[in-house]
């Protein structure tokens, strides 16, 4: 069991579960009938992601020290009370189900997705590595 974090959109692995849309706004000209069929998400879940504000900031981030600024807003985002609690039920899960989360972002290196891997992974998620690869945190 393990989380996997991914591309939505890009074609689902075998076993990947439940998909969880971690975006502000859902995908622009796909009727929501086909988000899951299309292969974006199952369930709708912006929460997880950063505020407006935010998301305009990562858009505009041209180098590593903006990057760094988004980087440590969102973290402060996600250690507000509500969603540090919904960080702290995924990683649970993640012991007992597989499912993904993922945002549009081609490069998740500059995705807020990379520091929900982070984020998760200090809260003891097991987390899927790489497509058919390990999973970080489970012994060998």
């Amino acid at each position: 069991m393990a989380i996997r974090i991914v591309r939505l959109g890009a074609p689902r692995a075998p076993g990947e579960g439940l998909r969880i849309g971690t975006v502000r706004r859902p995908p622009r000209g796909v009727p929501k009938a086909e988000f899951a069929s299309r292969d974006f998400y199952d369930v709708w879940f912006p929460n997880l992601s950063p505020s407006a504000e935010l998301v305009a900031e990562a858009l505009h981030a041209r180098d590593d020290r903006q990057w760094a600024a988004f980087r440590r807003k969102f973290r402060a985002e996600m250690n507000r009370p509500e969603p540090s609690r919904e960080l702290d039920l995924l990683a649970a899960l993640s012991g007992q189900a597989n499912f993904a989360i993922g945002c549009y972002c081609e490069d998740e290196a500059r995705c807020h997705r990379s520091v929900l891997r982070e984020l998760l992974a200090e809260r003891g998620a097991r987390i899927e590595d790489e497509p058919g690869g390990g999973v970080a945190g489970q012994d060998e």
